[in-house]
């Protein structure tokens, strides 16, 4: 089979390795799609790798049940079966992974695709069979990919900050994670506030449901969010997604008293709170990672049955062998969301 390795320095290969074969209580899935995730970037521009270093990178993996170990069950995985993955695993023992979020175990966390296994940018994963969640019939294998990673990111972000349909919530950061934030809190019902930099996600985001369009190089965000909100007071909820330390502060600014902003975009440093804004005026601030396997499922079910277009999230197809291309268009911001397509 084919598979993409990051090198490390902005340097990738494309190597033929023998297609993996099950453990017992593992599945061979092949892959039909395996999305491109900006986090994958951090990964490409590291520290150089060699060797045992090296793992097949992609970790937005969907396809079909090819095989599986002598250990697994029917009611777990069979041949042809639609599947995503939650592309963690853990000790399976311990509190985390009994509830599902295998991605804090401390005993042995294995990340699929980017960290310390072979992930999705290959004709084939092989992952433990407790890892797959059922793909709706009516999801194409492109949707399943992104609610591998960021759609169910965004619908983690979501349930975090216990999103309702009379809220009006500001989504920071009109990225594919922002986005999908942006297309599910209206199928929650909410008023929806889109702020971003680039009129071209913004675009997107209005295509995407959003109410009201913001740019942050153009107006003062916090000051355009309260004049949009009841008595001036700010929206009820604000979900970060971008990772700039200044959007970090603004949607804290921009929820009104009692209110919740949630950090999902990730980057270094830390985030800052005026104290007044804090505790006078009784705000929450959450974070949120991810997603746990049972919300993985959670969002799949919700995006089949709203009938929700997530597959317009991506905005490049690509084949394996064009990786090198594909990334470099990536890197450079030149191409939106990227997805690899497999026959």
């Amino acid at each position: 089979m084919k598979a993409v390795y990051f090198l490390g320095e902005g340097k990738l290969e494309i190597r033929e390795q023998p297609d993996p074969v099950p453990g017992p209580d593992e599945v061979l899935v092949r892959l039909k799609a395996s999305g491109m995730c900006g986090s994958d970037l951090h990964h490409l521009h590291g520290p150089a790798r060699t060797g045992s270093e090296l793992v097949i990178e992609g970790h937005e993996p969907c396809g079909v049940v090819e095989s599986v170990g002598s250990a697994v069950r029917p009611s777990e995985a069979a041949p042809s079966d639609r599947v995503m993955v939650h592309h963690y695993d853990g000790c399976r023992t311990c509190t985390h992974c009994r509830a599902g979020w295998t991605q804090y175990c401390a005993n042995g966390r294995r990340v699929f695709g980017g960290l310390n296994a072979d992930g999705g940018h290959a004709n084939f994963i092989r992952v433990p069979a407790h890892t797959l969640i059922k793909l709706p019939d009516s999801l194409s294998f492109k949707t399943g990919a992104a609610i591998s990673c960021g759609t169910g990111t965004a619908f983690g972000a979501i349930k975090r900050v216990g999103l309702s349909a009379d809220d009006t919530v500001a989504v920071f950061g009109q990225g594919p994670v922002g986005l999908s934030v942006t297309l599910l809190a209206k199928a929650f019902g909410a008023r929806v506030i889109a702020i971003d930099v680039e009129d071209s996600r913004l675009a997107m985001a209005e295509k995407f449901g959003a109410d009201h369009l913001l740019n942050g190089r153009e107006q003062d965000v916090v000051a355009a969010v309260r004049a949009l909100t009841r008595d001036g007071d700010g929206a009820d909820k604000a979900i970060e997604c971008s990772g700039s330390a200044l959007a970090r502060r603004q949607s804290i600014e921009a929820v009104r008293p009692w209110g919740t902003a949630c950090m999902v975009g990730v980057s270094p440093g830390p985030v800052e709170v005026d104290s007044d804004e804090l505790i006078a005026h009784h705000k929450t601030v959450l974070g949120s990672l991810t997603f746990g396997k049972n919300e993985q499922q959670a969002c799949a079910a919700f995006v089949a049955e709203r009938g929700l277009d997530v597959e317009s999230l991506f905005t490049n197809e690509f084949r394996l062998d064009e990786a090198e291309q594909a990334y470099e268009l990536f890197d450079q911001r030149k191409i939106g969301k990227g997805v690899f397509v497999f026959d």
